[in-house]
C-alpha cells in the first residue's frame, strides 16, 4: 500500500503467542483462479517452502488429498501457515468447485477476511458472485487479487472494471485498485507496479524479490493514474473518522501518505473498503503487494466475532473472548485420517490456550439426520501439530485465533466444539449445504459390505456434508452428495478400502384400489390330526390419499369367531404390505378393508389358518378389483437469479411437475434479485435435478424438496416405473 515491498521472507512458521499476531484468510474464487497457484508463490516467497518444493516446479504443497493429487484439482480445505515480519498469516486454500461448497464454508469460518482471486480475462462465474454476496451479509472483510496477468488474452483493465461492477453493487461498497501494473500483454506479465497513493514504482523485471522502488514521474502525468488515485483517495477519506481530511483534500493540501494508509488499513479490516491488488504468481508480481494486504490491513481474530455459545444443554454462555486466557472454545473445520498418525482435527481455536497432555471436551450436536449423532467426551491431547499441507510440525501449544491440528481425537467430528473438560462449550454449527443429489452404493461381496459400513463411519466423521440414508421402502444405502465431482470424490474415498457398485437410484411406489372389489379366502386342508380351516370373506374400497389402510369387522351371528377377527386382519394387513400381483412389492395403501362373512372349525381352525385366509382374500379382491401405482410427490422450492426463472419454468413440465407459483426473494442486493419458484414434482424426476439446475442457471441456482403426498402415476409413466421398481 505504501509502494514498498514491507513483507520480509522470515523462513519457517513458529507458533504465535498472542491472537494479535494472527491473521485468518480464506482464499477464494472459481475453479481454475489459480488460487492455489498463488498460495504457494506466497509460501515460496516468504521462505516457508523453497520454491523447488512449490507449484511452479509442479509440486503442490497445498493440495494434500490424494483425489487432489490425482485430479489436479483442490477438493478440500488446506491450511498453510506463513511468516510475514511478526505475524502469521494462515491460509485456508479452499476448493473453486461449487460440489465442494462445504469446505469452502469450513474455510470461511475459520477465517477472519476472504481473498477473491479472479483471473484475468475471464468472466465471474455465478458461484464467485454467491460467494462475495454471502461475505457481504456476513460482514467478512475482502480483497481482491487478480492473478494470471501472463495470460493471452489478460487484461487487467478490463477485470478491474467487471470487479468493480460485479463486486462493487453489492452494498454499494469500494472495490478500488491500490495499484497499476506497467508493460504486460499478449501473455507477457505486467514488468512492475506502481502505489496509487505512494507513486512509487517496483520494478518485478527479475521477478520476486523486486529489485526496489523509486519514485516515478512517467505515471503522474497519466490521466488514467490521476483518476484512479483521486478515487482512492477519497474513498479512504469517505471511510475516515478524521472530519478534517475531506477540507484538507478540497482546497489542494497534499494528505500525508502515512494517514491514508491508517485510514485505508482500518477500511479494510471492518469490511467497508475492498482492495485490488495485481498479481502473477509465475512472475512474482505483486507478491510484496499482497503480502502487506494480507499482513497489515486485515483484522486479527481479536477483531472477529465469536459464533453463538452455549452449554451442551443449551443454556446461552456470554462473556467468552478471544484472549488466550479465556475458558478454551475451539471449533473442528476438518477431518482428515492418515495412515500414520490416524484421525487429524483442524480446528480453529476461539478462545484459551490449548496444550500437549490436556484433557478436553468434544461436543458435537445437531447432525443427527445426517448421520452425525449427539455426542459428549471427555479426551486427552497427545500432540499438537501447525499444519503446512499435509506435513505436521510439532509445536507445544495454541492460543486462541490460531489454527491447530490434533490427531488421534476418537470421537471428534467435523463442526464439533472442544472445550475445557471442566467447562464444557458447545458452538452453534455452521449453516451446511443441502446434499441433494442421491448416489445408490452397495458392497461388491458380503465381505464388501462390511468394509464399506467401517468406510461409511469414516466418511461421516470427514466429511459433514454428505448423507447416509437407508431407504426403508426400497432398502437402498444412499449416499446424498452436492453433486457429481463431490459424489465422485465419496466414491473414490469409499472404494480405498472396499468394492462397490452403484445402481440407479429407486423411488419407493405403493398401489391402491380405485374401485371396490370383493374377495374370499379359503384355507382348507386335512393330513391327519389337527387341520386347518378358514373360510373369510372381505371387501376394499379406496379412501382419500394419505388415509392409510383401515379394517373394520361387520361379522354377525359369530361367523368368523372374535378371536379370530384379529388373524384376519393381520393376514390382510401384512399381504396389503407385500402388494398384489397387479403391483408386486408395492404396498397397498388408502383403503378400507371390511370383513363381511366367513367360516370356522371348532376343532380345525387357528389363528394361521385365519391369516392364511385373510392373505388369499386380498389376492382374490385384486384379480376383481382395479389397482393403480402411487408414485410420491415432492413440493420443490427453487431459488434463483431473476434472470433464470424462464429456464426453470420450462423444464419443470417434462419433469410432470406442476408450477404453484413464483415470489420474490426479500432483500436482495441491488442487481442481485431473485425469485422462488414453487412446484409439485414427482421424486422419480428428481433424483439428478441438483445437476441440471445446475447447468440450467450456471451454479446460481438453489432448491430444497420435501414429501407432499402420493399420487396415482400416470398410465403413461406407469410402466417405465414399474420396471425400475422390479428391476432388483
Amino acid at each position: 500500500m505504501t509502494g514498498k515491498p514491507s513483507a520480509k521472507p522470515t523462513g519457517s512458521v513458529e507458533a504465535p503467542q498472542t491472537p494479535a499476531a494472527i491473521r485468518n484468510v480464506a482464499v477464494v474464487g472459481h475453479a481454475g483462479a489459480g488460487k492455489t497457484t498463488l498460495v504457494e508463490a506466497l509460501l515460496a516467497a516468504t521462505g516457508t517452502i523453497p520454491k523447488t518444493g512449490s507449484v511452479l516446479d509442479g509440486n503442490t504443497v497445498s493440495d494434500t488429498d490424494p483425489i487432489e493429487i490425482a485430479q489436479q484439482r483442490s477438493v478440500a480445505l488446506s491450511v498453510c501457515p506463513m511468516a510475514v515480519e511478526d505475524r502469521t498469516v494462515n491460509l485456508l486454500d479452499t476448493p473453486g468447485s461449487p460440489d465442494f461448497v462445504g469446505e469452502l464454508r469450513a474455510g470461511l469460518r475459520a477465517a477472519d477476511a476472504a481473498l477473491f482471486v479472479v483471473a484475468s480475462g475471464e468472466p465471474l462465474d455465478a458461484s464467485t458472485l454467491a460467494l462475495w454476496d454471502e461475505c457481504v451479509h456476513l460482514g467478512m472483510p475482502r480483497a481482491v487479487a487478480i492473478s494470471r496477468l501472463d495470460g493471452l488474452h489478460s487484461s487487467y483493465a478490463d477485470t478491474l472494471a467487471l470487479c468493480q461492477t460485479s463486486f462493487g453493487q453489492s452494498g454499494g461498497q469500494a472495490v478500488l485498485p491500490l495499484y497499476m501494473p506497467e508493460g504486460g500483454g499478449g501473455g507477457q506479465a505486467p514488468t512492475a507496479l506502481v502505489g496509487l497513493l505512494s507513486r512509487r514504482r517496483t520494478d518485478y523485471t527479475n521477478g520476486f524479490p523486486p529489485k526496489g522502488t523509486d519514485a516515478t514521474a512517467e505515471t503522474a502525468d497519466d490521466a488514467g493514474f490521476e483518476e484512479a488515485r483521486s478515487a482512492l483517495i477519497e474513498a479512504i477519506i469517505a471511510e475516515s473518522e478524521d472530519e478534517t481530511l475531506l477540507d484538507r483534500y478540497v482546497s489542494g493540501e497534499e494528505l500525508e501518505l502515512d494517514v491514508l494508509v491508517d485510514d485505508l488499513e482500518t477500511a479494510i479490516a471492518r469490511g467497508s473498503f475492498h482492495p485490488v491488488v495485481p498479481v502473477c504468481a509465475a512472475t512474482g508480481l505483486g507478491l510484496a503487494e499482497l503480502l502487506e494486504v494480507l499482513s497489515s490491513a486485515f483484522p486479527s481474530p481479536l477483531e472477529h466475532d465469536l459464533p453463538p455459545v452455549t452449554t451442551p444443554d443449551g443454556d446461552p454462555v456470554d462473556g467468552v473472548a478471544c484472549d488466550p486466557q479465556s475458558p478454551l472454545l475451539g471449533e473442528v473445520v476438518r477431518t482428515t485420517v492418515d495412515t500414520y498418525a490416524g484421525r487429524v482435527s483442524l480446528v480453529r481455536l476461539f478462545a484459551g490456550t490449548i496444550a500437549s497432555d490436556t484433557v478436553i471436551h468434544v461436543c458435537g450436536h445437531g447432525g443427527a439426520d445426517r448421520g452425525h449423532p449427539d455426542h459428549d467426551a471427555d479426551e486427552r491431547v497427545g500432540h499438537l501439530y501447525s499444519p503446512l499441507g499435509a506435513t505436521l510440525r510439532p509445536i507445544s501449544q495454541a492460543v486462541a485465533g490460531d489454527l491447530v491440528a490434533i490427531p488421534r481425537l476418537g470421537t471428534a467430528e467435523t463442526s464439533d466444539t472442544i472445550s475445557a473438560k471442566a467447562q464444557p462449550l458447545c458452538i452453534a454449527p455452521w449453516e451446511m449445504p443441502e446434499p441433494l443429489l442421491p448416489v445408490a452404493v452397495r458392497g461388491a461381496t458380503r465381505n464388501d459390505d462390511d468394509a464399506l459400513a467401517r468406510g461409511l463411519e469414516r466418511l461421516v466423521a470427514t466429511d459433514p456434508v454428505v448423507r447416509v440414508d437407508r431407504n426403508a421402502g426400497t432398502g437402498q444405502l444412499v449416499l446424498w452428495c452436492l453433486g457429481e465431482s463431490h459424489a465422485d470424490a465419496v466414491l473414490e474415498r469409499l472404494r480405498a478400502g472396499a468394492s462397490l457398485e452403484t445402481e440407479p437410484v429407486r423411488v419407493a411406489l405403493q398401489s391402491t384400489f380405485t374401485s371396490t372389489a370383493k374377495g374370499h379366502g379359503r384355507q382348507v386342508k386335512q393330513s391327519g390330526g389337527h387341520g386347518q380351516y378358514a373360510v373369510c370373506d372381505i371387501e376394499i374400497a379406496p379412501l382419500p390419499r394419505g388415509s392409510g389402510v383401515t379394517f373394520e369387522s361387520k361379522v354377525v351371528g359369530g361367523a368368523v369367531p372374535t378371536q379370530y377377527v384379529g388373524s384376519v386382519e393381520k393376514g390382510v394387513r401384512q399381504q396389503l404390505e407385500h402388494g398384489v400381483e397387479a403391483a408386486e412389492d408395492c404396498p397397498v395403501t388408502d383403503v378400507h378393508v371390511t370383513l363381511l362373512d366367513g367360516k370356522a372349525h371348532s376343532v380345525d381352525s387357528s389363528d394361521a389358518a385365519f391369516q392364511t385366509a385373510g392373505a388369499l382374500a386380498v389376492r382374490d379382491a385384486a384379480g376383481f378389483g382395479e389397482i393403480a401405482l402411487l408414485e410420491p410427490i415432492a413440493t420443490l422450492q427453487v431459488d434463483v437469479p431473476d434472470g433464470y426463472v424462464g429456464a426453470v419454468l420450462s423444464d419443470l413440465p417434462g419433469r410432470r411437475g406442476r408450477v404453484t407459483g413464483t415470489q420474490p426473494v426479500p432483500d436482495c442486493l441491488p442487481g442481485n434479485e431473485r425469485t422462488v419458484v414453487h412446484a409439485e414434482v414427482p421424486e422419480a424426476e428428481l433424483t439428478r435435478y441438483a445437476v441440471t439446475l445446475r447447468s440450467l442457471t450456471g451454479g446460481t441456482g438453489r432448491f430444497s424438496r420435501a414429501f407432499a403426498r402420493n399420487e396415482i402415476v400416470p398410465a403413461s409413466a406407469a410402466a417405465a416405473l414399474r420396471d425400475t421398481a422390479s428391476a432388483h
